[in-house]
């Protein structure tokens, strides 16, 4: 058997120690704290998911509103509303009947609770007071009608006047 003196059992007994924190240390201490900064890090990666999730929420419960005012519109429109018709009965109100070149309906777009229909229109050597009168006239909120495109050129057959392409939409369910 081997005898150790005083000293080499305290070096024995440090070396041991130091084995222990070690251990300790890389097994226990390390990995707790490495967890705590990823769990800190994961919180706040969701309460930022959470205050987007609200602002979305909040979104939606106001696109939710206006899309149910939309509605309200929609059925207090008269019955058997067309665009169309709509456009020209504003034209002869304004004055701008004759002057239409053309008048063109698109097919009905949209995938969702409501679709948009268009009328593209022409018209030609308007004054600008008359396409002011006639825009006032058919901007509708109540029949859910509006300008989407317009495109206003002097007119080259009839000098100090103009001429215009409208692009008006609206809704249908």
């Amino acid at each position: 058997m081997i005898t150790m003196g005083k000293r080499e059992k305290a070096l024995i007994l440090l070396a041991a120690c130091c084995v222990v924190l070690f251990l300790l240390f890389h097994f226990i201490v390390f990995p707790f704290f490495d967890r705590r900064e990823a769990i800190k890090r994961g919180i706040t990666a969701k309460r930022a998911a959470l205050g987007e999730m609200m602002a979305l929420g909040s979104q939606y419960e106001s696109l939710r509103r206006g899309a149910e005012g939309t509605g309200t519109y929609l059925r207090n429109r008269k019955k058997g509303f067309t665009l169309f018709s709509f456009l020209e009965r504003a034209a002869g109100r304004a004055g701008v009947k004759d002057h239409i070149k053309y008048m063109k309906p698109s097919a009905s777009r949209g995938d969702g609770r409501f679709k948009e229909a268009m009328v593209e229109m022409k018209l030609d050597g308007v004054s600008l007071g008359q396409i002011v009168n006639y825009l006032y006239l058919i901007e509708s909120p109540q029949n859910v009608v509006g300008v989407k495109r317009i495109s206003i050129r002097n007119s080259k057959s009839a000098p100090g006047y103009l001429d215009a392409v409208v692009q008006v939409v609206t809704l249908v369910e």
